[in-house]
């Protein structure tokens, strides 16, 4: 038996499920891209949960700032909208703790798999605060 077989893949239907709920958390840096670049992001909200500094450093357009260490326990945000959590990238889980905060709070919350690392990776624009250039690639995470 193969490594890779050791433990038998799930049925279809088990397979369907676990990935339809993958995709119930996660959201591609690919698919907001094209939301951005077709007019907008209607629906949901991108969510900065780094630290002031990187926010200030690089953001992914039309973001807003919600560090998860600071967030207070109400928030006047629209309970309608699902907010998307990112992070500084796969080895960082400040969005995974401030979609978990936001949960908590009532909130439907997504993460944006591999943070603005992938982002800048795929090679799509970034806003800040005049305190980066265009050479850098790499933000320190200051979660």
């Amino acid at each position: 038996m193969t490594n890779a077989l050791r433990f038998p893949a799930a049925t279809p239907e088990a397979a369907a499920a676990h990935f339809a709920a993958d995709l119930a958390f996660e959201a591609d840096p690919d698919d907001v891209h094209r939301d951005l670049q077709n007019g907008g992001t209607t629906g949901y909200v991108l969510v900065e949960t780094r630290a002031p500094e990187a926010f200030a450093q690089a953001r992914i357009p039309g973001a807003i700032n919600l560090p998860y260490r600071d967030l207070p326990a109400t928030l006047d945000l629209d309970p309608s909208l699902v907010y998307i959590c990112y992070c500084e990238s796969f080895q960082c889980n400040a969005a995974t703790k401030g979609a978990l905060a936001l949960a908590q709070r009532g909130y439907r919350v997504k993460r944006l798999s591999g943070g603005i690392t992938a982002w800048r990776e795929a090679g799509y624009p970034i806003e800040s605060d005049g305190l980066v250039t265009e050479g850098v690639s790499k933000v320190a995470c200051h979660c």
